[in-house]
């Protein structure tokens, strides 16, 4: 990309040093963006010690560290995105020795909350700069017609509440899979539904 001045965008960044990459290759004008997921800039390797298979997934979780540097960036507007990987599996999947285990979990239904709970509660980012990384800045980089609000545009709406408190419970979930290790975990700001192409759904 610095060669050919192709944009480039970096998905699953979880260590320090890809944060400084990033960060040095931006001020030198490369067109490169990246995103990260909620679970390396609020998890560490320490919870693998107990073996869950809910936290086995790729990139690993990194050291502290790493979650620093994660936070870091995107305070500092180096990462620009905030993704979820969402990998389904199903429970029998999951199941089995960890070294057997698929990599993978899930984040659509946890993702609003994590984000608002950890990064806009404690002040990290505002609310418009963390709906922001979600939603327009993704559909720009991949220039699509998604993440704002204007007459023509596709009716793509997500309605929550930031002020909402709940705890993670993966047997309420809609989704087919649970593989996610959040389960327990309170969190404020809870999706309610969404406009897809002008259709609603209840979540």
């Amino acid at each position: 990309a610095q060669f050919t001045g192709a944009k480039i965008h970096i998905a699953h960044i979880s260590t320090a040093k890809a944060v400084d990459l990033v960060r040095q290759a931006k001020k030198q004008g490369v067109q490169v963006t990246c995103e990260v997921m909620p679970h390396h800039f609020l998890l560490t390797e320490e919870a693998v010690i107990k073996q869950d298979t809910n936290t086995k997934m790729s990139p690993p979780l990194r050291t502290q560290q790493d979650v620093d540097a994660m936070l870091a960036g995107l305070q500092d507007g180096t990462i620009d995105v905030i993704a979820t990987d969402h990998a389904p599996h199903s429970p029998k999947e999951k199941e089995v020795e960890f070294v057997k285990a698929p990599m993978g979990i899930v984040g659509l239904e946890t993702a609003l909350g994590l984000v608002l709970t950890s990064l806009v509660g404690p002040g990290l980012l505002t609310l418009p700069q963390a709906i922001c990384k979600m939603t327009k800045k993704p559909a720009g980089i991949l220039n699509l017609e998604r993440g704002k609000l204007k007459v023509g545009a596709p009716a793509s709406l997500t309605i929550f509440n930031p002020e909402h408190e709940w705890t993670v419970d993966r047997k309420q979930f809609k989704s087919k899979s649970q593989n996610m290790p959040f389960d327990g975990w309170k969190l404020k700001g809870k999706v309610f539904g969404l406009y897809n192409k002008g259709r609603w759904w209840q979540a």
